[in-house]
């Protein structure tokens, strides 16, 4: 199967379970892989037989710089319904949410989440 992927997208939520964390905010990094079939706009290079990615990019920011919700979990999953709602050539769809500031106490890079969610 083909796929379009954005990654490393950048943005400034206030997503937590912890108070502190929904009012002082930090930043979230996202990547949205795409499975749908390419093959019709590797011929036409026409972007109606594609997925425009703009568009995909302003879904994707609405919601992280929105909500704000408790859980990357949860934000993962709205992003992926979203994604799934407005283009329907899409078959599956893997949103991974990266949040570099998760209050843990101990020293690491990252902690972030990965859901998919597949059309039936």
């Amino acid at each position: 199967m083909d796929h379009i992927d954005l990654k490393g997208m950048a943005f400034f939520g206030y997503h937590g379970d912890e108070p502190e964390e929904t009012k002082l905010g930090q930043r979230f990094y996202i990547d949205v892989e795409m499975d749908l079939d390419l093959s019709r706009v590797g011929e036409t290079d026409a972007l109606e037989d594609s997925v425009n990615y703009v568009a995909v990019y302003e879904i994707v920011k609405k919601r992280a710089e929105g909500g704000p919700y408790k859980l990357l979990e949860r934000l993962a999953g709205v992003i992926n319904t979203d994604i799934m709602e407005n283009f329907p050539p899409v078959t599956k769809v893997i949103t991974t949410v990266h949040k570099p500031g998760s209050p843990i106490p101990g020293i690491l890079d990252d902690v972030s989440v990965t859901l998919c969610k597949e059309r039936k």
